[in-house]
């Protein structure tokens, strides 16, 4: 027999599953894909994710065998962590916070972390900020059986370019695909609004859906502002369209929260904004789209443009689109350095499984199993389920990524501009001052805010606190911040990731 123990997700070809495994359609939601899980396990043992397409995270109890089988769905969306206790037993669960307060788990810092983190400004790899407790890496599955457990790797991104197809045949590809995601996103009783910033990937993904209100964020700093490009989307495409405007008290009013909701620190300042967006989008609907994805399998970020002027040299330094502390900073600024936990060892087998192709496509694989996995999707998962809101992401999807792998990197990326292929299909519906818009990224005006003395308290507090000294030299996390404060406000990023770590410590290892 097979039980489902734990489950958080969405499983789109839920319709197919029912067919295939002879369910009721009529039945709701939870019990179907609970039967599902079960009914398709039972089918096809481990093979049972390569048959399922949407976003899960889900623990099988085989009574017959005595044993859990764990699989984390593909990408990474939803999270998956477990623990083995003193006495042999496996903790585990989508939520850190519901593995802690069980019996046997033995609450202590990994502080070799804080050099990984001090870098990317996320938690990457397998390894968490609590002592063995660890994650289920993307496209993994857990065996646990008589005391012992396995994890074996069921999929990663593979890249086969195929130069046969013209750019436009795969625009084609895309728009046809997308079309397809966007009947299964959700179903027709259902009522989803989008999340709209200024950009193609959100824009996109509203225009092909049914979405009649989108969901945007703004500031009164209008060089910052993208609220007021989404309006004009928006209303070009005819649907309602609320903007939580964000001031920076409740931005920084609202970091221990989202500390505390993310489980493990993470210093992506727009992670607080999504936040405040989520509590504002959970107001008055509890489904919304979101376009994650489409940057990192399309080649989306500014920087993929200078891949060919990498090389083979990226193996050497590219550990993700964040790269903010090098080596010997982070030797003067912590009192525990290690010179071992580097980085670029996450990435290395990455670069052994995409030997002989491209520059790009190192560098989107990289993206998409390290910073997409730990920063983009742990931001969307923990602080829409903490608003109590369900985001569902038309553009993750492995039929989308797909078309990527096939595609060539010129295809994606040009001298001029990045996405072409992704743009060009988004230009069916989109006019192309929206479709070929220069990407911006979700920018937030915290370089401004974070040198505010009438917001910044908390900041001033951590940062000379015993806290803050337990860790770091304070002479020289007080020099960073004074040269920030003086004339380098480029440095913001890097008093951001100490604060957010702080921040997380308080709430789990002083306040709690």
């Amino acid at each position: 027999m097979i039980e489902l123990k734990t489950y958080r997700g969405h499983i789109r070809n839920w319709e197919a599953l029912c067919d295939a495994l002879s369910i009721d359609k009529t039945l709701s939601r939870e019990a179907r894909e609970q039967a599902i899980l079960c009914k398709g396990y039972e089918k096809w043992g481990k093979a049972l994710p390569d048959h399922l397409y949407g976003m899960f995270a889900f623990a099988l109890w085989d009574s017959d065998a005595e044993k859990l089988i764990c699989v984390r769905d593909h990408f990474g969306t939803k999270p998956f962590y477990y623990y083995q206790t003193a006495d042999g037993r496996l903790l585990y669960g989508t939520m850190i916070r519901d593995i802690i307060g069980q019996d046997g788990f033995v609450k202590e810092l990994n502080e070799s972390m804080l050099q990984i983190y001090l870098t990317l400004t996320y938690v990457a790899g397998e390894d968490t900020f609590f002592k063995s407790l660890k994650k289920l890496m993307p496209g993994c599955l857990l065996e646990w059986q008589n005391g012992s457990f396995t994890v074996t790797r069921y999929w990663k991104p593979e890249f086969r370019p195929d130069r046969s197809k013209s750019l436009e045949a795969y625009a084609d590809e895309i728009h046809e695909t997308l079309a397809q995601m966007m009947r299964e996103v959700k179903t027709p009783d259902e009522t989803a609004e989008s999340f709209l910033s200024g950009g193609v990937d959100s824009s996109y993904v509203l225009a092909m859906s049914d979405a009649k209100r989108a969901d945007s964020c703004g500031y009164d700093e209008e060089r910052f502002d993208e609220s007021r490009i989404a309006a004009k989307t928006a209303e070009l495409l005819g649907v309602e369209h609320s903007v939580a405007k964000i001031t920076p008290q409740q931005y920084f009013d609202i970091v221990p929260y989202v500390m505390y909701n993310m489980e493990q620190p993470l210093g992506d300042a727009s992670a607080i904004v999504f936040t405040l967006g989520c509590l504002a989008t959970a107001e008055h609907t509890k489904l919304c789209y979101s376009g994650e994805g489409a940057d990192e399998f399309f080649g989306g970020y500014n920087m993929y443009r200078n891949a060919e002027r990498y090389g083979e040299n990226l193996k050497t330094f590219y550990v993700g689109n964040t790269n903010i502390m090098k080596e010997d900073e982070k030797a003067r600024l912590l009192r525990h350095y290690d010179p071992e936990v580097l980085p670029i060892k996450l990435v290395q087998q990455i670069y052994e499984e995409t030997e002989g192709l491209d520059p790009l496509t190192k560098m989107s694989d990289v993206d998409i199993q390290i910073w997409l996995e730990g920063d983009i999707y742990l931001n969307v998962d923990k602080m829409s389920t903490a608003a109590g809101l369900e985001i569902r992401m038309p553009l993750t999807d492995r039929r989308i990524f797909d078309i990527a792998s096939r595609m060539p990197s010129e295809y994606k990326v040009t001298e001029e501009q990045n996405k072409v292929a992704f743009r060009t299909a988004a230009a069916k519906v989109l006019p192309e001052e929206i479709a070929f818009r220069k990407k911006l990224g979700f920018i937030v005006p915290i370089r401004l805010w974070l040198a505010d003395e009438n917001y910044n308290g908390d900041v001033r507090r951590l940062l000379s606190s015993e806290i803050c000294a337990k860790f770091f030299k304070p002479t020289e996390v007080q020099a960073i911040y004074d040269e920030y404060i003086g004339s380098n406000s480029d440095l913001w990023r890097k008093i951001w990731t100490i604060y957010t770590f702080l921040v997380w410590y308080e709430e789990y290892f002083v306040k709690r």
